[in-house]
């Protein structure tokens, strides 16, 4: 039988977290549901030095937060898989994993996940060399070589993160310089353990079971650099940070998007659908931080608790009117 909240958070990350917390103090019915990891990207990063007001925090440590104060508002939270998702019409429909959810306000707030580069070997590797996640996978190429592609944000945040374990970070950046803070850009060219390389781009990795070898190209002589591991090491690890692709996937076709796939709002986080928001990196965004995700967050739970209220009224004033044409 399906269960009807007042408003379902699809996505855990910080703007699902943060809709959960004033949603859950505004006494909404409310529901989180996660496929993933709780926190979405944050959570795979272990140092976080803009958030304000918490200096140096820990990503999965502050998102648990994150979560436990929501819950502690009422808020529930469940693991399931989206699986069909109906969100026209005064009841939101969630085909879930873990059955199926009715509300009457949705926020999507999925996020987005880590862009393919396309070179070769990126698919055989993945997971055995290659990887996304530094947090998840620095650990395993402790005083080995690795490699980081990309010349933004995160590629240059977990550059520096990745010092601690590799005893070697090689850096591919595909410009001629960092689109960065300039701190941060700063800090990975000053580093002692970094090495960075402009218009420089990776075409392919190769081994037997393990990385081997890494082909790169400058991409304004067209000269050639072939990499081998030492035979000490033994292996590498690749990293790449080259920007996501949203997970809207399962509204396409129902909320309107943009050619990139993420989904449209107003200034007021509405989507094109009454009664449906879009909070985070899973929207057009000029910057892709967690303050921002906060407050997306904060504006979305507060107006999909105005349009509640809207829609309580208009549904007690037509079922003053005998006989009551709703379904409440």
């Amino acid at each position: 039988m399906e269960q009807l909240y007042d408003l379902i958070i699809l996505g855990s990350g910080c703007a699902g977290l943060t809709a959960g917390i004033y949603a859950g103090r505004a006494q909404l019915r409310t529901l989180i549901l996660e496929s993933g990891a709780v926190g979405g990207q944050a959570a795979t990063t272990n140092e976080i030095g803009n958030y304000p007001g918490v200096p140096d925090a820990d990503g999965p440590e502050l998102m648990q937060r994150m979560l436990s104060q929501a819950e502690s508002f009422g808020a529930e939270f469940r693991m399931a898989a989206v699986e069909r998702a109906c969100l026209a019409g005064e009841r939101k429909r969630i085909e879930t994993s873990a059955g199926v959810f009715e509300a009457r306000a949705v926020i999507l707030a999925t996020g987005a996940v880590p862009k393919k580069l396309g070179f070769e070997g990126e698919e055989e590797f993945r997971g055995r060399g290659v990887g996304y996640c530094a947090t998840c996978d620095g650990f395993f190429f402790q005083d080995k070589d690795i490699f980081v592609v990309g010349g933004g944000n995160s590629a240059a945040e977990e550059a520096l993160y990745l010092t601690r374990f590799g005893k070697r970070v090689i850096v591919l950046v595909r410009k001629g310089a960092f689109r960065c803070e300039r701190s941060t850009a700063q800090k990975v060219l000053s580093h002692p353990k970094i090495e960075v390389r402009f218009h420089t781009e990776l075409v392919r990795v190769y081994g037997d079971g393990t990385l081997k070898g890494a082909e790169m190209k400058n991409n304004q002589t067209g000269e050639t650099t072939v990499y081998t591991v030492p035979e000490a090491d033994g292996l590498f690890g690749v990293f790449v940070f080259v920007g996501y692709q949203p997970a809207s996937a399962p509204f396409r076709g129902q909320v309107e998007m943009d050619e990139a796939g993420y989904i449209r709002t107003n200034e007021k986080l509405e989507t094109s659908l009454p009664g449906v928001y879009a909070a985070g990196d899973v929207r057009p965004k000029e910057l892709r931080q967690l303050v921002t995700a906060t407050a997306d967050g904060a504006i979305a739970a507060t107006q999909a608790q105005a349009y509640l209220s809207r829609e309580r009224g208009r549904r007690k004033a037509a079922c003053a009117k005998p006989p009551c044409p709703l379904s409440c």
